[in-house]
């Protein structure tokens, strides 16, 4: 008896120490949370998709705007479809677009071609289209020119009696109403294409492994790697001249960035925005850089190509690790707040855990991009926010499972001992049930951060930022010495959480 009275007291006092790290961490979350949510909404916020030229042209435009307001750039968003739903959610304000793009995945009407017809098309939705830039970038098929030259391929229409060769497009291309499933019918291609990143795309027919690639017509890369573009002799595609598309309220609220922005118009030709191009994927220079060059009139002027270590610890490297972690721990923080409660409230009841549980594993097999963009027309919102809920989600599973093991565990007798003794079930679990299963329940945290550090890298691709904005440039420049400064950052605050994790494992069993 005097044992359990002991135990009781002793894990009284442990109990409350970690009450009261319970709550600053809740402090720290809300504050964090608060942190993350203040954007600066007075800002212009220029997006971009996520292939070279469209981080290129958010720096131009948001460079034109800067002096004149406060100015974001999300980069490197995603398809046309996320890009597009974070225009009309509001979550930036424009980014740069083509005219066939607008034409036929906006309006869904590839007749509507003069700027005058989008204006009016676009007005309803809220959307404005200005700034011509003065290019067409338009979608074409790409192969190496030799094999083109072995089979005799100069046009669209001569593939159709290779139904050998091999196509990798972009998942983009696929799905677009103005991608394959259009050119294929047009053109009675029997090929079946498989999807390819269109920043690995390149690598891929360099090397022979795949045979027919969709290209942009303003990429460095075709004269680069000797590419013959195939002639679309039925004139399937449409132009894609470049523009702004954004959202109607933009000119009222910063006139004069605006006004600087429209004077962009007719300012970029297609070679140099092929030299632009080339200056990314060839040079490895910085769109900002690059940006900032053309808009100096010095587009021309050689630059130094940045070595690892210095995108290793570039000048993102705090923001992005500040980012990377207020997600982390908030996503963790959610997690144990909402997984351990729910647990502790099932754990008696054998069917209301098992679907439980059961829910939270089904959420752990729904691919990182599907969930996001779920999240993002749910919440109607880019950036922290799905990307918070979505790391929320996938860290309960272990939170759970381990505090539903951990207080399994727990032996009968001791239960027992303190209804004995008059504790109430809520006191059996705060002086009991709790301080015996906290190891196994810490366990499941530690895994479920170690879960969070490496899904954080995702959110870049909605713009949450995060080590995963260099991943997603890195993929989009096919740059590896990028990839690796996003991908060893992440593999390092993962081996810091587990020392953390270990460390306070071992001063508490110091302590116990």
């Amino acid at each position: 008896m005097h044992s359990i009275i002991n135990f009781r007291a002793s894990n009284s006092s442990i109990f409350r120490r970690r009450s009261n790290t319970t709550r600053y961490v809740l402090l720290v979350c809300c504050c964090t949370l608060f942190a993350m949510g203040a954007q600066a909404q007075d800002a212009l916020r220029i997006g971009s998709k996520r292939f070279t030229e469209s981080y290129i042209l958010a720096q131009v435009i948001a460079q034109t705007a800067a002096p004149h307001a406060p100015v974001e750039v999300l980069s490197g968003l995603g398809n046309t479809a996320i890009v597009y739903a974070a225009l009309r959610a509001g979550s930036i304000d424009a980014y740069p677009e083509y005219a066939g793009t607008i034409a036929q995945e906006i309006l869904k009407d590839a007749s509507v071609t003069s700027m005058e017809a989008m204006r009016e098309r676009l007005k309803p939705l809220g959307l404005g289209v200005d700034a011509a830039l003065g290019f067409n970038d338009g979608y074409a098929l790409a192969m190496r020119a030799d094999k083109a030259e072995k089979l005799h391929i100069r046009t669209l229409a001569d593939l159709s009696a290779h139904p050998e060769l091999r196509f990798g497009l972009s998942n983009e291309f696929i799905g677009r109403a103005d991608g394959w499933n259009g050119l294929a019918k047009r053109y009675a291609l029997p090929q079946k294409p498989v999807g390819l990143d269109h920043g690995l795309a390149y690598d891929a027919v360099a090397a022979t492994q795949v045979d027919v690639i969709d290209i942009y017509t303003t990429d460095a890369k075709i004269n680069h790697l000797g590419l013959r573009v195939l002639v679309d002799n039925a004139g399937y595609f449409p132009r894609y001249d470049a523009v702004i598309l954004y959202r109607l309220d933009v000119p009222q609220r910063f006139p004069v960035a605006w006004a600087a922005v429209k004077k962009l118009a007719a300012s970029i030709n297609e070679s140099t925005m092929i030299s632009m191009n080339a200056k990314a994927e060839l040079q490895g220079q910085d769109f900002a850089d690059i940006a900032r060059a053309h808009l100096a009139g010095t587009a021309n002027r050689p630059e130094t190509k940045s070595g690892f270590w210095q995108k290793l610890f570039g000048p993102d490297f705090l923001r992005l690790s500040w980012q990377h972690l207020s997600l982390v721990l908030n996503a963790v923080a959610l997690a144990v707040i909402v997984g351990v409660p729910l647990a502790i409230l099932v754990a008696p009841y054998s069917g209301a855990r098992a679907v439980v549980l059961g829910i939270c594993g089904v959420l752990q097999t729904v691919p990182s991009l599907a969930m996001l963009a779920v999240l993002i027309s749910w919440v109607d919102s880019i950036g922290s926010v799905p990307a918070l809920i979505a790391l929320t989600l996938y860290a309960l599973l272990p939170i759970m499972q381990n505090t539903c093991a951990g207080l399994a565990q727990v032996p009968t007798g001791l239960t027992l001992a303190g209804m004995a003794l008059g504790l109430t079930k809520s006191q059996r679990l705060r002086y009991i049930e709790l301080p015996l299963s906290f190891p196994t329940i810490l366990a499941g945290i530690r895994t479920a951060t170690s879960i969070a550090v490496g899904t954080a890298t995702i959110a870049a691709f909605i713009g949450a930022g995060g080590y995963g904005e260099r991943i997603v440039t890195g993929l989009a420049l096919n740059d590896k010495e990028l990839l690796l400064a996003g991908a060893l950052p992440a593999a390092a605050l993962a081996l810091a959480f587990e020392g953390l994790f270990e460390l306070f494992a071992r001063r508490r069993r110091r302590r116990t």
